[in-house]
C-alpha cells in the first residue's frame, strides 16, 4: 500500500468510530430495539428479568459492567460451539481481512471454500459435494430443492415437533403450530410421528415423496427415536427411492459426542446433511448443504444451470477463513472427545436428581446435548401449586427455574420450546468440570427453593398474571 493510500484510509477511517457510537449510544440499546425493530423482544426480556446488560463476552462467559461473569449455557442458540472470541478464529479473521483477497467476484474460483469443503468432507466420508449459503434455514432450503429436484417429487415429510427454520421452504417442515400460523400456503408436506416407522412407510406408499428430513436430536424438546429408526427410515427411503436428509445444523460439529449426531447409529449414511451455527465460530454466519455427487450433478446438470441454486454472499472468504479455523481447532483440541466426556458427567449428575426432586421428571440427551423435563409432583402441595401453572400456561414452571438460573446464580439457560416443561442445555463445547460443578449446585439449589415453596412461586404468580393477560 503506498503512503497515499494508506493515508486515504486513515482519513476514511476516522469518519467512523466504532467504539465512540458504544460509548455514546451503547445505554439506548432496549430502546432503540423497541423503536426499530422486534419490540415485543424487549417487552418479554423485561418482565422475565433477562434485560441484563453484558460489556464483553470470553470462552462460557459473559461479564457486566461490574466485572460480575454470567455462565452461558445456550452458546447463542448453538453458534457459539468453541465459546465466545475463540482465539484461533480471531486470529484468522484479522489474517484473512489483512490479506486483502479478491473474494466475490464470481468469475473465479478461490482457494477458501475448496479447502472449507475438503475438510468438511473428511469428516462425512459417504458425502462428495458441498454447495455454501449464510445459515441453518438456507442449508435447509437447499437440502429441499436438491431432493424435489432429482426425485421429481413435491412432497417432503418431517417429524412432529421439528424445527428446520423459519423461510418459507423449512417452515413447511417445521413441527411447530405456532410458527406456520398465517403463513400458508406453504410447499406440500406431511408430519410423521419421531420414530414411527409404520406411518412413514404408508406416506412412502402414496409415490410422492422426495425425502424425510430429520434432527438426529430434536432441538425442541430434545427428543429423538428410538435405537435403530433412522437405519430403518433410511431403508425404507431408499427402497421408495426418496432421501434422507439430515438436518445437523444443531446436532452437527460435536455437539452430540460425535461430529454429527447421525454417527450415533451404525449403518445411517443420509443423502443430503445440512450444517451451519457452529461452523462460523460465532463470528460470520455460514451453512452447508453436504451431499452425494450424483445429486450435484444431477441439479448442476449442465453450464446452463450453473447457476440454478446460488447465494450471493455464500463462500465468501471471513466465512471460509472462520469455519477452516473452527475445524482446525476442533481437531487440535479435541473437542469432540471433551464433549462426550463433559457431556456424560452433566447428564448423569443432573439425572441422579430425579429421585430427590418430585418435580423432576427426565434428564435426556447426548453430549452437551441435554434436556431436563419436569412432571407433575405426588405430594398434594406441590400438585396443587403445578396445577395452577398449568391451567395458566404449560411451561410456567420451566421458565420459574430458568429466571432464577439467572438473576440469583448468574446462568444463562433456555425453555427448550412453547408450552413445554423441558429446559436445554446447549453450552460451549468447550465447558469443562469447573462449568458442571457450577451448574448443578445452582440447579440444585433452584429446585430446593421451588419444592420448599420459596422465591421461586412468587415469581410464579407474576408469570400466572402475565400469562391470563396474554390471552
Amino acid at each position: 500500500m503506498t503512503t497515499a493510500e494508506s493515508a486515504s484510509e486513515s482519513s476514511q477511517a476516522e469518519g467512523f468510530d466504532l467504539a465512540a457510537l458504544l460509548a455514546e449510544r451503547g445505554a439506548e440499546r432496549y430502546e432503540l430495539h423497541s423503536r426499530h425493530l422486534n419490540h415485543q423482544l424487549p417487552r418479554m426480556l423485561h418482565t422475565i428479568g433477562f434485560d441484563k446488560v453484558y460489556e464483553r463476552a470470553e470462552g462460557a462467559y459473559f461479564y457486566d459492567a461490574d466485572g460480575n461473569d454470567y455462565l452461558d449455557m445456550l452458546a447463542g442458540f448453538g453458534v457459539m460451539g468453541l465459546g465466545r472470541h475463540h482465539p484461533v478464529v480471531r486470529k484468522a479473521l484479522h489474517d484473512v481481512l489483512d490479506a486483502s483477497l479478491a473474494d466475490l467476484t464470481r468469475f473465479d474460483c478461490q482457494p477458501l471454500p475448496g479447502l472449507l469443503a475438503e475438510k468438511l468432507l473428511a469428516h462425512s466420508p459417504h458425502l462428495d459435494r458441498v454447495f455454501f449459503g449464510n445459515s441453518g434455514t438456507e442449508a435447509v432450503e437447499g437440502a429441499l430443492k436438491f431432493a424435489r429436484f432429482v426425485t421429481g417429487r413435491p412432497r417432503v415429510l418431517y417429524c412432529a415437533h421439528a424445527f428446520h427454520g423459519l423461510t418459507t421452504g423449512s417452515l413447511s417442515v417445521n413441527g411447530e403450530p405456532a410458527f406456520r400460523d398465517g403463513f400458508a400456503p406453504l410447499l406440500p408436506d406431511t408430519a410423521v410421528p419421531l420414530g414411527d416407522l409404520d406411518a412413514l412407510e404408508r406416506e412412502l406408499r402414496k409415490g410422492d415423496v422426495a425425502a424425510l428430513i430429520v434432527e438426529p436430536i430434536q432441538g425442541k424438546g430434545v427428543l429423538e427415536g428410538p435405537p435403530g429408526w433412522m437405519r430403518a427410515a433410511q431403508e425404507l427411503l431408499h427402497r421408495h427411492k426418496a432421501l434422507l436428509i439430515a438436518d445437523e445444523v444443531q446436532t452437527g460439529l460435536g455437539r452430540t459426542g460425535d461430529f454429527y449426531g447421525y454417527q450415533h447409529e451404525d449403518g445411517v449414511e443420509p443423502d443430503l446433511v445440512c450444517v451451519a451455527k457452529a461452523l462460523s465460530g460465532g463470528y460470520v454466519p455460514v451453512g452447508a448443504t453436504l451431499g452425494k455427487d450424483w445429486i450435484f450433478r444431477k441439479v448442476y446438470s449442465s453450464m446452463d444451470r450453473v447457476l440454478v441454486h446460488s447465494a450471493s454472499f455464500g463462500s465468501n472468504a471471513q466465512a471460509m477463513a472462520a469455519g477452516l479455523a473452527v475445524l482446525s481447532v476442533m481437531e487440535n483440541e479435541q473437542i469432540v472427545a471433551g464433549v462426550r466426556a463433559t457431556g456424560e458427567r452433566l447428564r448423569s449428575r443432573l439425572a441422579a436428581l430425579t429421585d430427590r426432586y418430585e418435580m423432576l421428571a427426565e434428564v435426556r440427551g447426548r453430549g452437551l446435548m441435554i434436556g431436563i423435563e419436569f412432571g407433575r409432583p405426588k405430594s398434594l402441595k406441590l400438585r396443587s401449586r403445578w396445577t395452577m401453572l398449568q391451567a395458566a400456561r404449560k411451561g410456567l414452571f420451566a421458565q420459574m427455574v430458568v429466571v432464577p438460573l439467572l438473576q440469583k446464580h448468574r446462568i444463562l439457560t433456555q425453555v427448550s420450546g412453547d408450552h413445554m416443561e423441558v429446559i436445554k442445555l446447549i453450552p460451549p463445547l468447550i465447558i469443562g468440570e469447573r462449568e458442571v460443578d457450577r451448574f448443578v449446585e445452582a440447579f440444585t439449589a433452584v429446585m430446593d427453593d421451588a419444592h420448599d415453596g420459596g422465591l421461586v412461586w412468587d415469581f410464579g404468580k407474576t408469570l400466572v398474571k402475565q400469562a391470563v393477560a396474554n390471552r
